[in-house]
């Protein structure tokens, strides 16, 4: 393997079919033999980082800048020339441009201001599981009928976007999520996603556009007046931070919810458990997290200079990717790291990564997942999978996202709950 890290390994020796299923295989594999790990593949090479020591080191390295679209502008070439309208936000900055941005946008999503929330999100939540139970059938795909919407409605909610425009935008980023996954080629995988990329731009800035006019008691008014007021945001940075805020407010938790379920339908010994004991939802959260989190990968860091990780040079100029996942999978910092353990206590995961980029709306996906599993469990009785295993899709396994093409379930109809939809 030695060789291997020197040479660099093919991403058709990764990402396999299998791999999509299942990547924590894989992922062991390199944290043994290959911890620092140069891959070839075809969108941009990269060095993967996948044991927990070095993972955590490395999200909060400041050798290892997220300014992609400084410079020779290396976004561009990963994400194709539409992107920059819409990624120059707080993910892809370095302090002190990073500290700018997130401070204009980290007041709404303080744990208290999300704990006044909490109401508001059981609501969703219990309104999507009525629909649920009055379709009367007992069967469902909970991805488009429960895991998406809830956070949509959530996130659109809190920025004032209206309800008639939620559908167009939920089509483009799923047209950016689902990428690779209806056998078309590469080249039509990223026209179509430059196309929605410029569709969700073109869309965004009507938007801003409408609320200068109309402004409200929402995130999106305060970001404007911040903007137009102190000239603290440019138009450019406006744009690119509500679609930073709807993207990564939906995508990754409605990703989640489904993860999360399906690991505790296929463990019915940790199902009964949480069952029985409700109390334990917020332990299970994390340890859902920790088991098959939403964000495999940390967005694309660049070496400002040769740094060292694990016995590894990586040269000035190489792309960083942070393995999330695998590092959550480290046997030395977690015990039984492929089993699921709802009570799991003293662990910390880097699912929501670690440092300056520490995820701004960790308190807004907790309160989201916790309350979805807590109310399917109570709410839905004898939920469980309507097809087997081994059919259901995952988003493939280069993707950056990790979630499911759709989770087929059935539940009891005749003792659902039905009290709190009055």
């Amino acid at each position: 393997m030695t060789e291997l890290q020197e040479a660099g390994v093919s991403a058709d020796e990764i990402y396999t079919p299998e791999f999509s299923t299942d990547p924590y295989p894989t992922y062991h594999r390199l944290r043994e033999l290959a911890p620092v790990c140069p891959v070839r593949a075809p969108r941009f090479d990269s060095y993967l980082i996948t044991r927990y020591d070095d993972a955590r080191a490395a999200l909060s390295d400041p050798r290892l800048s997220k300014d992609l679209y400084g410079g020779d502008e290396i976004g561009k070439r990963i994400f194709g020339p539409n992107s920059a309208a819409i990624n120059k936000n707080m993910l892809n900055s370095d302090p002190p441009e990073h500290t700018r941005l997130r401070r204009l946008v980290a007041q709404a999503f303080t744990p208290h201001r999300i704990e006044a929330l909490r109401p508001r999100i059981a609501a969703v939540v219990d309104g999507l599981v009525d629909g649920l139970v009055r379709d009367g059938a007992g069967a469902t795909d909970l991805i488009p009928g429960f895991a998406l919407p809830l956070p949509v409605t959530v996130i659109c909610d809190l920025l004032g976007v209206p309800r008639a425009d939620r559908e167009r935008f939920t089509v483009a980023t799923q047209v950016i999520r689902t990428a690779g996954t209806a056998g078309r080629s590469p080249l039509e995988d990223r026209e179509r996603i430059q196309a929605a990329q410029a569709d969700v731009f073109e869309y965004l800035t009507r938007f801003v556009a409408y609320k200068r006019t109309e402004p409200g008691a929402d995130l999106m008014s305060e970001l404007i007046a911040a903007r137009d007021d102190d000239d603290a945001l440019s138009e450019r940075e406006l744009v690119s931070t509500v679609f930073l805020l709807l993207f990564a407010g939906h995508q990754t938790t409605s990703d989640f919810v489904g993860n999360a379920v399906l690991a505790l339908l296929t463990h019915p010994d940790q199902l009964a458990r949480l069952r029985a004991d409700p109390a334990l939802v917020p332990a299970a959260v994390e340890e859902l997290l920790r088991l098959d989190g939403s964000v495999p990968v940390a967005s694309p860091r660049v070496a400002t200079e040769d740094v060292e990780y694990g016995g590894v040079t990586i040269p000035r100029g190489a792309i960083v990717t942070v393995v999330l996942n695998a590092a959550n999978h480290d046997p030395e910092h977690f015990p039984d790291p492929e089993g699921i353990h709802i009570d799991r206590v003293g662990r910390t995961h880097i699912a929501f990564g670690f440092g300056v980029h520490y995820c701004l709306g960790v308190s807004l996906a907790r309160a989201e997942a916790q309350i979805a599993l807590e109310t399917l469990l109570r709410r839905l009785p004898g939920l469980r999978l309507a097809v087997p295993v081994a059919e259901i899709r995952h988003l493939p396994g280069a993707s950056p996202f990790r979630g499911l093409l759709g989770l087929p379930v059935r539940f009891d109809t005749d003792n659902t709950d039905t009290e709190d939809s009055s």
